[in-house]
């Protein structure tokens, strides 16, 4: 019988949602939209971030002058007590997200890995 992998990556997802680290996150991002000063620190964090990101996929030089403002914003945003607290949340939220990635690649890192012998 053939498993239908659709089916299974809608059961990760809803397993994803019930998991402690999304549950945290989604606690802290709400914490943060709650807050005026801290969601529009947030969000202008955020802006830079796409921006610079938009740039380099365009291929459009990013200067220091905006690297170094990147920079100051992300200090900025890391002191504040909800802000710090979110972006550790998506850190740990990341790592389950990079953990289940290298489990799904393994049959083809098997595969590849096993031509090349």
């Amino acid at each position: 019988m053939a498993i239908n992998l659709y089916d299974q990556a809608n059961e990760l997802e809803r397993a994803l949602r019930q998991s402690d680290e999304f549950l945290e996150l989604k606690k802290m991002y709400d914490e943060v939209n709650s807050d005026e000063s801290a969601n529009k620190m947030f969000e202008n964090f955020r802006n830079i971030q796409m921006t610079l990101q938009q740039k380099q996929m365009n291929g459009e030089e990013i200067t220091q002058e905006e690297v170094e403002q990147a920079q100051k914003t992300a200090q900025l945003v890391q002191q504040h007590e909800k802000i710090g607290k979110l972006m550790e949340a998506e850190q740990r939220m990341s790592m389950v997200i990079q953990d289940l990635n290298k489990v799904i690649m393994r049959p083809l890192e098997e595969l590849y890995g096993s031509m090349q012998q």
